[in-house]
């Protein structure tokens, strides 16, 4: 296959080119756009070679995207007004422009890209973005597909449920199937609703309403939650928490336990891993300021029981027994470099000096799952 050249939208810290780099297809970014200042720091860190435009898509004029000469569109539009948690403005809240510009611009390039892929949050896929993209992509001769994914579905103990779509010119046929390259798979029918990847791991980025009036068990938890859970677990198609971690001599854990506040504040609502679990939740851009729908926190002690040991009784002691008991189980958060782990990137992804951590999770949380991506690629150019 000739090398592709790729336009990256929406770049962030760089997860589609990397995703490009790991899927094997021979391709170049011939520029990455985004206006991120911190998330452009870390592109070009990792990609000081590859064209990034600090400006606005909307800014940009047909004649500059058709000087690029693009085979090949990545991108993740923002994805705030199509979360459950948000406003969902949709197409009327002010942050869809750009995208909005794309659709408006791809029917008038002087040659059409021959590949798409677009990521977003489960949400867009009701959207009337959604229903916009698809009528410019069938007026524009595209054949496409629709998919909500997790990452567990390639083995990685996280679930953050994504909606991905892959388009390619119509004189092109998809000669591979998905289930060739994802284990998990529930038939449907794209043209309607995206087919959904490992539909057992649910998106827990967002409390699941279906479960609020279950009976409470321990630390908040219902028994769906718990059976959930434990099937999770026990899903040996998925790898262990324990091979994303960072070696503990690598690692200043005092630097990232929960402080008693937030112990005493959260316990009841904290998500709670151990090294051997085979799940974790989403990671958003709040981790490590906030606790309750943000990601994970890791038990780093292994002998005390989490829920029948520290939490039976808990709410009958002092503020400092409290603390005490809780600290044995020694939570802490995961390291920005665990999330990186756990969202695929790989080992040669570093952060240059000066960002902090509160701004590595939050670039984190605003990326996507490489390996996911990496691998809906080799199925859009097969």
């Amino acid at each position: 296959m000739e090398s592709v050249r790729v336009l990256e939208l929406y770049s962030g810290i760089g997860g589609m080119h990397y995703a490009l780099k790991e899927s094997g297809i021979p391709g170049q970014v011939v520029a990455a756009i985004d206006i991120n200042t911190t998330a452009n720091q870390i592109y070009q860190h990792n990609f000081p070679d590859t064209p990034l435009w600090n400006k606005t898509i909307e800014g940009i004029v047909l004649d500059d995207f058709n000087k690029l000469s693009f085979d090949m569109i990545l991108m993740s539009p923002p994805c705030q007004p199509f979360t459950r948690i948000g406003l969902q403005g949709d197409i009327s809240d002010p942050r869809t422009k750009s995208f909005l510009y794309i659709l408006d611009l791809l029917p008038r390039l002087h040659r059409l890209p021959r590949f798409i892929l677009l990521e977003n949050v489960k949400g867009f896929e009701s959207s009337s973005a959604r229903e916009l993209l698809v009528k410019t992509l069938q007026d524009c001769g595209y054949t496409f597909q629709e998919f909500m994914i997790s990452p567990t579905s390639v083995g990685i103990p996280n679930s953050r449920l994504r909606y991905f779509l892959i388009a390619k010119i119509a004189t092109e046929n998809f000669s591979t199937q998905i289930s060739d390259v994802f284990p998990h798979l529930a038939e449907g029918d794209s043209s309607e609703q995206p087919i959904v990847v490992n539909p057992s791991c649910p998106d827990t980025c967002q409390p699941d309403d279906t479960v609020q009036d279950s009976h409470v068990l321990y630390k908040l938890e219902t028994a769906t939650d718990v059976q959930r859970k434990m099937s999770q677990n026990n899903n040996l198609s998925i790898r262990q928490v324990q091979d994303f971690l960072e070696p503990q001599t690598e690692v200043n854990i005092d630097q990232y336990l929960l402080p008693p506040k937030t112990l005493l504040r959260y316990a009841l609502l904290m998500d709670i891993v151990e090294p051997t679990c085979r799940r974790s939740v989403c990671f958003t851009k709040g981790y490590g300021r906030y606790v309750e729908g943000t990601g994970s926190v890791l038990k780093c002690c292994t002998e005390t029981k989490v829920g029948f040991g520290v939490f039976s009784g808990l709410d009958q002691f002092s503020e400092e027994e409290k603390v005490r008991q809780l600290s044995k189980l020694k939570l802490r958060y995961f390291t920005p470099r665990e999330v990186a782990n756990l969202m695929g990137f790989p080992q040669s992804f570093s952060f240059p000096e000066g960002i902090s951590t509160k701004q590595r999770y939050r670039v984190l949380g605003n990326s996507l799952n490489v390996e996911v991506v990496a691998r809906l690629l080799r199925l859009l150019v097969s």
